[in-house]
């Protein structure tokens, strides 16, 4: 097998000049501002510190930019990652997540080698929306315990749980934090309407807005809310030591299922992002070539204390608005983002939890698709159980689960579907009527034929089963006009096998015409041609009438012996 490794960059670098370059460095810039309260809101949500979401974001991102399969990517931590993270760090630890993180880069390395990166898109709507809502859902419980300044140890990772810790702490409400959390969200909500009365607004992302004012106002104010400083003293101004995760054998076995869940939902969510950064500047990605990007940068950021990082959405489409249009944009990003932790991390310890917090809720209401659930009496049962088994599980159980069960029940609404247009219907063939050899003396046919629709696959063999009825005389020459059936699977084959079969037993033939590509294909390859017999393999209903004339003879003289 031949592997391809061909980043767009490389595409990219032919003709750039410097007004590009300068459109690249501008989106970047604003990309970079933007991805650094989220980096630092989403690891804090994922159980992680600032300091781990923020060198997620500069190594992942600069290394998703450069070698991968989009040329406006811009990747670090998302929204999506937290309530899987959040649950990895309670149950197994922060090393083990680290490992668990670089065996989902190995997967996502082998996943983009072997040329998988189309069947993501195999994923139904309904499984996507299911569990994007769900994630929604638990990261918005998830912040309940900062948002209202709850004191909480430890808030499990288990959606019963974590609602039990949170109702029995209810009466630890700390007000100055609430206060700080509702003028936060506030602010957010109606940043575009204050940007536009004041001009100077425009020109910052409303995450970050909200942080500077926010952390200004307690450096000031001296706030009594939880910051950065009080739970993480801060944010380190230097660079971060190079280490291998600590790798115990003993749960090396235990990850595989949680890596193998970080590996399908970044694959997944980055793909979905090059997909809609595609309509955007009416390019195409290389969804394998993003595969071993996204695979590369999550075997790489554990190494500099970073955890899961995937295509952003959000992220993603600033870099496009602003006018990033190659990856140098998103190398940008992570330079910025380095350059910032450099000069003001020292500043990053007033930073209020309450405000990340609030930045995070309103990610999560954003990311939910909830007109869905609006529309969702428009569609069959079969779209509305798969979407609200898939949300439900992922918000109750586990998103692993959640994807599971979601492809299964899409799966077999699926083979319901196409074995329900899969018909076999019975050809009138009235001319019939007008040969006599064709009938027999109590005018019955000798010959029939049926049409055959759609698929005959395992799903739908059972409608050969009820071609011949039992309590009927038994035709001598079967029919069947394979023109409407489009594929044959080697259960549909065997039905047939075993039809045939059961004719010769009573002396009859089969007769088949009209022969799609795929069918003839099978029929011919598994030698079930010789078992019919090519002559009575047809070209068109005309002709199977004919090859039946030639037979029927043959068995006027039996019955006349």
């Amino acid at each position: 097998m031949k592997i391809v490794f061909h980043p767009k960059l490389l595409d990219t670098l032919p003709g750039y000049n410097g007004a590009q370059f300068g459109r690249d460095a501008s989106a970047g810039l604003t990309v970079g501002v933007l991805a650094l309260p989220l980096a630092m809101a989403f690891a804090i949500a994922s159980g992680m510190s600032p300091t781990a979401g923020i060198w997620t974001a500069i190594v992942a991102g600069f290394l998703i930019s450069a070698l991968g399969g989009s040329r406006v990517q811009i990747g670090g931590p998302t929204g999506a990652f937290i309530p899987i993270i959040y649950g990895i760090v309670v149950e197994y630890g922060v090393q083990n997540l680290l490992v668990a993180t670089m065996l989902a880069g190995a997967m996502l390395v082998a996943m983009g080698v072997f040329r998988l990166g189309n069947l993501i898109r195999f994923i139904p709507k309904t499984v996507v929306i299911g569990f994007t809502n769900g994630i929604a859902v638990v990261i918005f419980l998830a912040q309940i315990k900062d948002f209202l300044g709850l004191r909480i140890d430890h808030l499990p990772g288990e959606f019963f749980g974590k609602v039990k810790a949170l109702v029995t702490h209810l009466d630890t409400i700390d007000l100055p934090t609430v206060a700080l959390s509702v003028a936060s969200i506030i602010v957010l909500l109606s940043w575009n309407r204050l940007a536009q009365r004041f001009k100077p607004l425009s020109r910052l992302p409303g995450p970050l807005g909200v942080l500077i004012f926010a952390t200004a106002a307690n450096a000031l104010l001296q706030l009594p809310v939880e910051t950065i400083g009080t739970r993480f003293n801060g944010i380190p101004q230097d660079l971060p030591a190079f280490a291998l995760p600590q790798l115990s054998l003993e749960t090396l076995g235990k990850l595989i299922s949680p890596a193998l869940t970080i590996a399908l939902l970044g694959a997944i969510e980055s793909l979905l992002s090059a997909r809609v950064a595609d309509a955007a500047i009416e390019d195409r990605h290389d969804p394998n070539q993003e595969l071993i990007a996204q695979g590369v940068a999550n075997l790489a950021a554990p190494l500099f204390g970073g955890f899961a990082a995937t295509g952003a959405i959000a992220r993603t489409a600033t870099n496009v608005r602003t006018g990033g249009r190659s990856p140098v944009a998103g190398m940008v990003h992570a330079l910025v983002l380095l350059a910032v932790v450099l000069v003001f991390a020292p500043f990053a310890k007033h930073i209020p939890l309450a405000t990340l917090s609030a930045i995070v809720v309103v990610v999560a209401i954003n990311m939910g698709e909830w007109h869905e659930f609006r529309g969702l009496k428009r569609f069959s049962v079969n779209y509305r159980t798969t979407l609200l088994s898939t949300f439900f599980v992922t918000v109750f159980f586990d998103l692993t689960l959640a994807v599971e069960l979601g492809m299964v029940l899409a799966s077999l609404f699926f083979i319901y579907r196409m074995s329900e247009l899969t018909r076999v219907e019975r050809l009138p063939l009235t001319e019939l009527s007008m040969i006599p050899d064709f009938l027999y003396p109590d005018g019955s046919p000798r010959v029939v034929a049926y049409s055959l629709y759609g698929t005959l696959f395992f799903g739908a063999i059972h409608k050969l089963e009820t071609l011949l009825d039992p309590a009927e005389r038994h035709p001598e020459v079967v029919i069947l006009d394979m023109h409407h059936l489009v594929n044959l699977d080697t259960t549909g084959l065997e039905g047939l096998e075993s039809l045939c079969k059961n004719l010769h037993k009573h002396g009859c033939a089969l007769i088949l015409c009209n022969l799609n590509q795929q069918p003839a294909s099978l029929i011919h390859r598994s030698g079930f041609e010789d078992d019919v017999g090519i002559n009575n393999i047809c070209g068109d209903i005309y002709g199977a009438l004919a090859r039946s004339r030639d037979l029927l003879p043959r068995f006027m003289d039996e019955d006349n012996l």
